[in-house]
């Protein structure tokens, strides 16, 4: 995660901060979801079947796309130096707008709608992520992410 004081985290709101590396979404991490999830839809796990649906091939389970955020968190979102944890609070919305095919990338753009200092060395803040899938115009989500820091 970038680092920048609170500060300087605080002066960003309204702004994007940060855009994520492209997380390829293949059939193997698709699979591999569905069996931790015990999620065996076979429009995620079965190609010859999921080839006669609308979508044409297989597609990521929307919660697999959104569990993705915390690795694109990790390239975008920004950090104090003296961070000592961050937590995970929930999510105000979270709208799944197009499926990620097998085989495409996503990413996440994060602007900074909200940081507040709750308590002492505690700040609650709030990122509206858009995960794009590569080569589309429609993202996959959108997402309002509230979480937690502790300096």
């Amino acid at each position: 995660m970038p680092i920048a004081s609170v500060e300087e985290i605080a002066a960003k709101v309204g702004q994007e901060v940060g855009v994520s590396d492209w997380i390829l979404v293949d059939q193997a991490r698709i699979d591999a979801f569905a069996e931790d999830t015990e999620d065996r839809q076979f429009i995620h796990v079965d190609p010859e079947g999921a080839a006669r649906t609308p979508f044409g091939g297989t597609i990521a389970h929307g919660f697999l796309t959104l569990s993705l955020l915390s690795r694109m968190a990790a390239d975008a979102m920004l950090r104090p130096e003296n961070i000592k944890m961050g937590v995970n609070y929930g999510f105000e919305k979270v709208r799944f707008l197009a499926p990620v095919r097998a085989g495409k990338k996503v990413r996440g753009r994060f602007v900074l709608a909200s940081f507040e200092e709750k308590r002492p060395g505690q700040y609650q803040f709030t990122h509206q992520v858009t995960v794009e899938i590569e080569g589309e115009d429609k993202p996959a989500l959108i997402a309002d992410w509230i979480g937690m820091i502790f300096v």
